[in-house]
């Protein structure tokens, strides 16, 4: 059984204060890309999990890998046997670890079905992780985890994601923010939503690793109707009105910063 874990975006991302429980109030619009990390999955006796593709070097560290961590969380009556193709970068803003969580919690939904704690099970893996579940477009509010449904307005959009191949942890970016609330997330649909939202750690990790600026100042001189950071950093998205003009930009960027990563795809 093949699986995408479909890279998540926030088309927007306010955030609101510190808590006592050194976690932050936020609102975010969550959208998804229809590419991904690809998980293959086979039953086995005992669950094992391996990693492979260009970013696979970025999951060094066994004890953290998401992918093992819902495994651990899903009762089952029999193992699974996991290959993780890791085609998203690390600490990125894409939600990558939490979207290989995701998918494995629809894995599971599909060969065995998921208890009706699911949602309790995903969030103790992380904020992102409930959303990733379903990988649809939905609005995250408290720490991300309390979610509604949003509209489709936005489904089928061509997207441009670009990352400076530098990772950016999120922690420090958040230690980073002003503290000042700058207002709740826009009413109406997603569209309108994304276009008068804003990303408030910005500002914050393009301190952290000034070439977010110049990607966004590169992606938004290619006339997509939106361009912004996601999560927080390093990666940037840029919405097009159709695929030409998304892969014509792609091109442009690609002639002057051939070492910038980037991934094409439309929006789920």
């Amino acid at each position: 059984m093949q699986e995408t874990a479909y890279a998540k975006i926030n088309l927007a991302l306010h955030v609101h204060k510190r808590r006592e429980d050194g976690y932050h109030e936020l609102e975010t619009l969550f959208a998804f890309v229809d590419a991904g990390d690809r998980l293959t999955a086979s039953p086995a006796e005992q669950d094992t999990v391996s990693s492979v593709g260009e970013f696979a070097s970025g999951l060094d560290d066994p004890f953290d890998n998401l992918v093992a961590k819902a495994l651990c969380k899903l009762p089952r009556n029999r193992g699974l046997s996991i290959t993780l193709e890791k085609n998203l970068p690390v600490a990125a803003g894409l939600g990558g670890g939490s979207a290989d969580a995701g998918a494995v919690f629809r894995v599971v939904r599909e060969l065995h079905g998921l208890p009706d704690d699911w949602h309790a099970r995903a969030t103790a893996l992380g904020a992102d992780v409930p959303a990733c579940v379903e990988s649809r477009t939905c609005i995250g509010r408290g720490t991300g985890t309390d979610l509604e449904p949003a509209d489709d307005s936005l489904a089928g959009t061509p997207v441009l994601l670009v990352n400076p191949r530098q990772p950016l942890a999120t922690g420090p970016v958040f230690k980073l923010w002003d503290g000042v609330d700058h207002g709740p997330l826009p009413q109406g649909g997603a569209r309108e939503i994304a276009l008068a939202g804003r990303n408030d750690l910005e500002k914050p990790a393009i301190e952290l690793c000034p070439v977010i600026a110049q990607i966004l100042d590169q992606m938004r001189g290619t006339d997509p109707f939106l361009a912004r950071m996601s999560g927080s950093g390093a990666t940037c998205f840029a919405l097009y009105d159709d695929i030409p003009a998304r892969d014509a930009a792609a091109e442009t960027i690609a002639a002057s910063h051939p070492d910038w990563w980037q991934m094409k795809g439309l929006l789920r």
